[in-house]
C-alpha cells in the first residue's frame, strides 16, 4: 500500500486500499459512527470509522482539529443523497481501518474554514497555522505554477537564469535601502538590493546575451496593500533588442500564464502614449475595465468669472477637466460630500458637479451649488461636451494639473467601483513614450523611471533641456495596477554622464556608479529589460485584495514579522563585533 493524497481520490479509486496522511479538518459523531474530514495540501475527503473497528473508532473519538493522523482504508462511493458536490472528492469516502494519532494539537487560535473571522494580526501570528487553509494553499500552489510556467517560458526563448548578489553597494532608486553592517569592514554597510538593476545590465556588458532570474528585492518604504518591504521580481534583460522586442517578449509570456494556469486568452495588448493616459485617466496605469474618461473643459472656462475654474484654465499648469458618471444622479448629497472628503486627500480643495435630471428642462432640469456661478451658454457647452443623458452626474476638477490628475482619476475608480462599471476579467496595456525627467521638489530634475534608461536624444539635447527629453521606456498595467516597468538602458559612457549633469548628480555619479561608467567604455551592447512585480501579479491572477496573501512569511504595514517577532534587538556583543552603537529615539 502506497499513499494516496486527500483530495486526488475519485469514483475510480473504489475498492482500493488507501493510506493517508494529514490534518483532521473537522469531526463529527453522528450517532456512534464518527466522520473525520482529513485534509492535505491537495483538498479534503471523508473518512468514516464505526464501532466494528474497535480500536481505531477508539482513537478517533479522541481526535480533534488540526490533530496530525496517519489512517487506511478502503474507498467506497457516498450512500445516494449524502453526494457533497462542493467537494472534490464529494462522490466517494474512505471506510477507515487503520488509524495513528502521529501528533495532537492544542485548540487552534481560529478556524480554519471560511467562518474564520480572525484579524490579520492574529493570522500573520500564527502564519503556520493559517497557511493550511485551503485557499492559502491554491495561492501558494498558484505561486509555484507561475514561477515553473515562466522559467520554461523564458528558457524556450534562450533566456539564461543567472542569480546576483544581495548583498551590494548603497544606491539611490527613489526607496531607502536596507544596510547591512560590515563586520570585516568596520563603519561601512553593504545594501541590500532594490533590483538588479546595474547586475543585469553588466551581465550584459558580460556578453549573456538575456538573463533573467526570479529575484529578492528590498526596500524600505511605507506600505500599501499591494507592495511589501522584500518581494520578488520576474527580471529581464536581453541584448541587441528594440523596444518591441521586450514588449512581445512579454506579452507573450503573460498570454501563456493566463492561458494555461487560469484558461484566460488575453486579447492583444492595447498601447497607449503616457501623455494619452494622463488626458483620459489622470493616471499613468489605468484600469481599463472602467469605461469613465476625463473630458477637458478648460478652454470653456478661460472667460468665466467663477475663479475656482478660470484661475486653473488660464494657468500653463492647470487643468479643468469633467467626468462624466453615467446613472450617477442616484447618488445622494452624503454619498457626494463624502467624495469632497475622498478627494481632499490628494490635495483637491472641492469638488464641484452637476446633476442631470432633465436635460429637456434646461436649467431647470440640473441640480449642482455652482450653477449659479456659471452662464448657461458654457454649462449648455460643457454637458454636450460631455454627452450627457438624463440620470448622470457630472463631477469637476480644477486645480494645479498633478493635483487634478491625482484627485480625479482616484474618484474615477471610486465611481466606477460604487456605480457597478467595471467589467470582469482582466485588461492588460502597454503604456509607451514616456519623459525621461520631471520635476521634483525644489525644481530638482529627477528620472522618471531611473537615471539607466536611455534618453531618445543626444547628450547635448539633453543638457540644453532635460525636462522635454522623452525616454525609450513602456509599462505594462493589468487592472489598475502597475505589473512591471521597463527601457532600453544607456550603452554608452557619453550618455550615462549626461543623465547623472541633469540630474545635478555627476559627483555623486562619479563616486557611487563609476565602475558602471568604466564598464560603458569597454564595448557595451545595446540592451534593453523589464521587470515585472511576481507577487502583485499572483494577488490580480487569484483575485485577493492584499499581496500579503500570495507571500507565505509576509510583513505587516509596519514592515515587522509578528510571528518571528522580527525585527527585534540584539545582543551588545554583537553590536561590538559590527562596530556599532545604538542611539535611543
Amino acid at each position: 500500500m502506497h499513499r494516496h493524497y486527500c483530495g486526488v481520490l475519485n469514483a475510480s479509486h473504489v475498492g482500493e486500499q488507501v493510506e493517508l496522511y494529514g490534518w483532521v479538518h473537522r469531526r463529527r459523531d453522528h450517532g456512534g459512527v464518527i466522520f473525520l474530514d482529513i485534509r492535505d495540501r491537495t483538498g479534503i475527503v471523508q473518512v468514516v470509522y464505526d464501532p466494528d473497528t474497535e480500536e481505531s473508532f477508539q482513537t478517533a473519538d479522541r481526535v480533534r482539529n488540526e490533530f496530525v493522523l496517519r489512517m487506511s482504508g478502503k474507498v467506497r462511493p457516498r450512500r445516494d443523497g449524502a453526494e457533497n458536490p462542493n467537494m472534490a472528492t464529494g462522490e466517494i469516502e474512505v471506510l477507515g481501518h487503520e488509524l495513528e494519532i502521529l501528533n495532537p494539537s492544542a485548540t487552534p487560535p481560529f478556524q480554519l474554514d471560511e467562518y474564520s473571522e480572525a484579524g490579520e494580526d492574529v493570522r500573520l501570528r500564527y502564519r503556520y497555522i493559517d497557511l493550511r487553509r485551503p485557499e492559502m494553499q491554491k495561492r501558494l500552489h498558484m505561486r509555484a505554477r507561475v514561477s515553473s510556467v515562466t522559467r520554461g517560458y523564458l528558457e524556450a526563448n534562450g533566456y539564461w537564469e543567472i542569480e546576483t548578489p544581495t548583498l551590494t553597494r548603497a544606491t539611490p532608486e527613489g526607496a531607502r535601502d536596507y544596510l547591512v553592517p560590515s563586520r570585516t569592514h568596520p563603519g561601512e554597510f553593504f545594501a541590500l538590493p532594490q533590483s538588479p538593476q546595474l547586475f543585469k545590465q553588466l551581465l550584459m556588458m558580460a556578453g549573456m546575451d538575456k538573463y533573467y532570474q526570479l529575484a529578492r528585492c528590498y526596500r524600505d518604504e511605507d506600505l500599501r496593500h499591494d507592495r511589501q518591504p522584500e518581494f520578488t521580481q520576474i527580471d529581464i534583460e536581453a541584448s541587441f533588442v528594440r523596444e518591441q522586442d521586450i514588449m512581445d517578449l512579454t506579452e507573450g509570456m503573460l498570454k501563456r500564464l493566463f492561458s494555461e494556469l487560469l484558461e484566460v486568452e488575453l486579447e492583444p495588448f492595447p498601447v497607449l502614449a503616457w501623455d494619452e493616459c494622463l488626458r483620459l485617466y489622470g493616471s499613468d496605469k489605468p484600469d481599463l475595465r472602467n469605461p469613465l474618461t476625463f473630458t477637458d473643459i478648460g478652454d470653456l472656462m478661460q472667460t468665466v468669472e467663477f475663479k475656482v475654474f478660470n484661475g486653473p484654465a488660464n494657468d500653463p499648469k492647470g487643468r479643468v477637466v469633467a467626468l462624466r458618471a453615467p446613472g450617477g444622479g442616484q447618488l445622494t448629497r452624503k454619498t457626494i460630500d463624502g467624495y469632497a472628503d475622498f478627494v481632499a486627500r490628494y490635495g483637491a480643495r472641492g469638488l464641484a458637479y452637476i446633476k442631470v435630471n432633465d436635460l429637456n428642462a434646461g436649467m431647470d432640469g440640473l441640480q449642482s451649488p455652482i450653477l449659479k456661478f456659471l452662464p448657461d451658454q458654457v454649462v449648455s457647452a460643457v454637458l454636450q461636451r460631455v454627452a450627457a443623458v438624463d440620470g448622470d452626474i457630472v463631477f469637476f476638477g480644477a486645480d494645479k494639473t498633478g493635483v487634478v490628475n491625482d484627485a480625479l482619476g482616484a474618484l474615477r475608480n471610486e465611481l466606477g467601483r460604487e456605480l457597478g462599471l467595471i467589467a470582469e476579467g482582466f485588461a492588460p496595456l502597454w503604456v509607451v513614450d514616456w519623459p525621461m525627467f520631471e520635476e521634483g521638489q525644489g525644481g530638482a530634475v529627477q528620472a522618471v523611471h531611473h537615471q539607466f534608461t536611455q534618453p531618445l536624444c543626444s547628450p547635448e539635447a539633453l543638457l540644453a533641456d532635460p525636462l522635454s527629453a522623452g525616454a525609450a521606456a513602456y509599462d505594462i498595467v493589468l487592472n489598475g495596477y502597475e505589473l512591471g516597468g521597463g527601457s532600453l538602458r544607456i550603452h554608452t559612457e557619453a550618455m550615462q554622464r549626461a543623465v547623472f549633469e541633469a540630474m545635478s548628480m555627476g559627483q555623486e555619479g562619479e563616486s557611487k556608479f563609476g565602475f558602471l561608467l568604466d564598464a560603458l567604455k569597454h564595448g557595451c551592447p545595446p540592451h534593453g529589460g523589464i521587470a515585472l512585480g511576481l507577487d502583485r501579479l499572483l494577488m490580480i491572477m487569484t483575485g485577493t485584495q492584499a499581496i500579503r496573501d500570495v507571500i507565505a512569511f509576509p510583513k505587516t504595514q509596519t514592515a515587522a514579522c509578528l510571528m518571528m517577532a522580527a525585527p527585534s534587538p540584539v545582543d551588545e556583543q554583537q553590536l561590538r563585533e559590527l562596530h556599532i552603537r545604538t542611539r535611543t529615539p
